[in-house]
């Protein structure tokens, strides 16, 4: 099967990941195509789909949102999975007893899985590099703020054994299956 794994990401975190995705469903026999979004081609030229992006106070960036509602048809019409990367640190609740990956699904995640309908919708612990460069003007204008205050843990907080398992249920539900 044919697999597009597009991505949006700034600093590479959330490219990373959409690539142990590709790895995993190549070593599971599946032709796949990893590329950001912006070198993406048309989906309409893949079996299948897994979209993914970075979240930044609750929302996905732009690119990942703009490419599902361009590509909404073509989306529709074929399994996909959408995949975000964000929250920080090792801590599955907060202070309050509630679930990280559950309060940090992108605001724009109702929409999308309204438009396209897609087996699943993940989100993933990301990375924080304080000494990278910032690449938005709002990261600009609050990294030294956050950054002097210790607001972010810094690390890669990627959770590999997670994120392989999800590809392998994707791999999984896209193989043939053989009856006896």
């Amino acid at each position: 099967m044919r697999i597009m794994v597009t991505y949006a990401s700034r600093h590479g975190a959330t490219a990373g990941i959409a690539q142990r995705i590709a790895d995993v469903l190549a070593g599971q026999g599946h032709v796949v195509d990893c590329t950001p979004i912006a070198a993406a081609g048309d989906p309409a030229d893949y079996d299948a789909a897994i979209i993914g992006g970075a979240a930044y106070l609750a929302h996905w960036l732009k690119e990942a949102a703009g490419f599902v509602r361009r590509h909404r048809t073509a989306l529709a019409g074929r399994p996909v999975w959408l995949f975000s990367s964000g929250p920080l640190g090792t801590d599955a609740v907060d202070a309050d007893g509630v679930d990280v990956l559950a309060s940090t699904r992108p605001k724009e995640f109702p929409e999308l899985v309204e438009l396209i309908q897609p087996r699943d919708a993940a989100v993933f612990f990301g990375a924080y590099d304080p000494d990278a460069p910032p690449t938005a003007l709002l990261e600009r204008l609050t990294r030294p703020m956050v950054s002097s205050r210790g607001m972010l843990p810094s690390g890669d907080f990627r959770d590999w054994p997670a994120i392989e398992a999800w590809a392998r249920g994707i791999a999984d539900e896209l193989s043939p299956q053989t009856t006896a």
